[in-house]
């Protein structure tokens, strides 16, 4: 664990310990898939009070983390807002992808920290804020690249959002890391290991670094600066023990 990382366990213990002392809800940041393991993999006995995690939507890869008191006697919610972006005129809009929005974002100024998760879709996005964030974003964020847009609070978002994907289906030798990710990304297991090993791969938020880590249905796997899946189960067995598997690859 190197300087930063160490200072944000420090930081996420200490919001643990407020939680505790003064009886409130605390919550942190947005945390990204590395922040999030050094939270899952500090030992529980370090904390003072329980926490959960949580980013707008089920699937969400970026969450904040709330640490909650051993008696709480009010209801809370999580200070996250969305915020729908569309462009002004459909007619002369640009065609923008995830970049071009965190982006015009970074540009204002914002610590990507206050920032969660940003869905695509077709000419649209939605967007996740720390509530603080949401005037600010809503007052100054109203042209990405060339294309004028207009924002809107959006309170419908549907908790159990899945992003588009793509349903594969292989065969496997074994329901281990690797293969399945040479399935979804289709190279060879060798090319696969070394980011595997580097740090790059996480299943249900904790860094895996082991290539034959062996998977449960449903688990998500994400790949810094690839993508993610998720993986569906097991269709059937070959006669030669081979396993055919079901496989999601959001798009």
């Amino acid at each position: 664990m190197n300087k930063e990382e160490s200072m944000l366990q420090k930081r996420l213990i200490e919001l643990s310990r407020l939680a505790y002392n003064r009886g409130i809800v605390v919550f942190s940041d947005f945390l990204n898939l590395n922040e999030l393991n050094i939270l899952h993999t500090t030992p529980k006995d370090m904390f003072l009070s329980q926490y959960e995690t949580y980013g707008g939507y089920d699937l969400s890869e970026r969450q904040m983390a709330v640490f909650l008191p051993d008696a709480l006697y009010y209801d809370y919610e999580y200070p996250v807002r969305t915020i729908e972006i569309t462009p002004a005129n459909k007619r002369f809009a640009e065609e923008l992808n995830h970049r071009d929005y965190l982006g015009a974002l970074m540009n204002l100024g914002i610590e990507r920290c206050k920032i969660g998760d940003i869905i695509v879709e077709d000419q649209r996005a939605v967007i996740f804020v720390k509530e603080e964030m949401v005037e600010y974003v809503m007052d100054n964020l109203t042209k990405i690249r060339h294309t004028n847009i207009k924002t809107a609070l959006s309170d419908q978002f549907a908790m159990d959002y899945e992003p588009r994907y793509e349903e594969l289906k292989g065969t496997v030798s074994s329901i281990r890391l690797d293969s399945v990710l040479a399935l979804a990304y289709p190279v060879s297991r060798s090319k696969i290991t070394p980011q595997i090993e580097a740090g790059n791969v996480f299943v249900n938020g904790k860094l895996i670094t082991s290539n034959g880590y062996r998977l449960k249905d449903g688990d998500i796997i994400s790949v810094r600066k690839t993508g993610r899946i998720s993986y569906q189960g097991i269709l059937s067995e070959t006669k030669k023990g081979r396993y055919m598997v079901s496989v999601r690859k959001y798009i």
